[in-house]
């Protein structure tokens, strides 16, 4: 496995999900509702933009087994969609564009499926960042929402890995027909499917065909039995 290459470092970068959305949201924030859901709520009757705020909390101390030299986050990507369009989902395999920012970190081809998306109706703006390589600082980004894509999904790889990455899936920004005004999540690693490797800095083994994307299990995230987050997520309304 190779690591990424960094881009231009951004000052703040955030991760949003929820245990619906394939991330686990801190108290006191409530739990969204989900693609269901979101297709059968009142929805806010106009626009609304978020800053998105990605902490890392993956750390020598945090995550000791095999804490690897280089350790960085790519470049964050994610979109503002309805419930038909999402990045990823547990148990789903991998597209061509989840799986590259996994393995190699990079956007392409996953900024040209989300353009196809919003081409298709499905997805309604892009946003990306650069990577993050000093974990005292965030990756900062922002994106508008409407009542046709109340969701936001966003991803960026653990690196070095095989495929890792931390994101969140389909988090839904409009509750009791209103905007909220913020949602904060801590992220988990994932396995994205399409490489076997089981360390950090693995040569590649190319899984044909491709597996589920699934929850990060090994030594390398899970603690005494528990599960180590690798980022947190903050969603904050700007307008």
């Amino acid at each position: 496995m190779r690591p990424t290459t960094l881009p231009h470092l951004f000052v703040s970068l955030t991760l949003a999900g929820s245990a619906a959305a394939c991330g686990k949201e801190a108290p006191p924030s409530s739990q969204p509702g989900g693609p269901a859901a979101a297709a059968r709520q009142a929805m806010p009757t106009g626009p609304a933009e978020y800053r998105i705020v990605v902490k890392s909390t993956w750390t020598r101390r945090t995550h000791p087994f095999e804490y690897p030299s280089g350790a960085h986050f790519s470049g964050l990507i994610g979109a503002s969609h309805n419930a038909t369009y999402s990045i990823f989902a547990v148990g789903r395999r991998p597209t061509p564009g989840l799986e590259n920012l996994s393995e190699e970190g990079k956007h392409s081809p996953l900024d040209a499926e989300i353009r196809a998306a919003i081409s298709a109706g499905n997805a309604l703006e892009l946003f990306e960042t650069g990577g993050l390589k000093n974990f005292k600082d965030s990756m900062v980004a922002t994106v508008r929402v409407d009542p046709a894509h109340p969701m936001v999904s966003v991803v960026n790889m653990v690196a070095p890995s095989p495929d890792w990455f931390t994101g969140a899936s389909s988090v839904n920004l409009a509750e009791n027909g209103a905007w909220v005004s913020s949602k904060t999540l801590v992220l988990p690693a994932y396995d994205s499917g399409g490489d076997d490797g089981r360390t950090y800095k693995a040569p590649n083994r190319n899984t044909n065909p491709k597996k589920p994307t699934s929850r990060a299990t090994t030594r390398h995230f899970v603690v005494k039995g528990k599960v180590r987050p690798v980022a947190t997520l903050v969603l904050t309304r700007q307008s």
